[in-house]
């Protein structure tokens, strides 16, 4: 009888194993460090319908509640907004090699890129991107202003 138990209950857990593997493939649409969110997409089978498939989309957003106004400044007041577009946080304003009628030609995938990227609010330090602040040093009695790494691993090589 706890051989018969056994069994039923290891094929029990391989067929959840089988099945939980099969659902897992998801495709990232996008992956944002800088604003902590990360958007991806997979294909499942309906449960109304098993002839029919539907796209489900699975949005992540994490708050980081200790981040400062000013990412850069260590003094600037603690952030209390959040402020997240779906449009803004899945644009690829990346262009990619494509080709039509014979000729290669660059496209972008999205038509919302413009030049204020740049001023895109960060909500979390990229890692990949040096950030430097000014701080009051003292030493011996004397103060001095001095330039610090906010992210020493990217800002300096190994």
């Amino acid at each position: 009888m706890k051989k018969h138990l056994l069994f039923w209950g290891v094929l029990a857990i391989f067929a959840k194993a089988v099945l939980v593997t099969d659902e897992d493939e998801q495709i990232v649409l996008a992956d944002d460090k800088c604003k902590c969110t990360r958007v991806t997409t997979r294909i499942i089978r309906s449960t109304e319908d098993p002839n029919e498939d539907i796209v489900e989309r699975n949005i992540r957003i994490i708050l980081p509640m200790n981040s400062r106004e000013n990412i850069s400044d260590p003094t600037s007041p603690r952030r209390t907004n959040f402020v997240y577009h779906l449009s803004d946080v899945c644009k690829k304003c990346d262009l990619v090699e494509v080709e039509l009628d014979n000729q290669v030609v660059t496209a972008s995938q999205s038509n919302l890129c413009d030049e204020d990227s740049a001023s895109e609010t960060c909500y979390a330090y990229d890692r990949n991107k040096c950030y430097t602040a000014m701080v009051p040093f003292t030493y011996g009695g004397e103060t001095k202003m001095v330039k610090t790494s906010l992210t020493p691993d990217s800002c300096y090589p190994d």
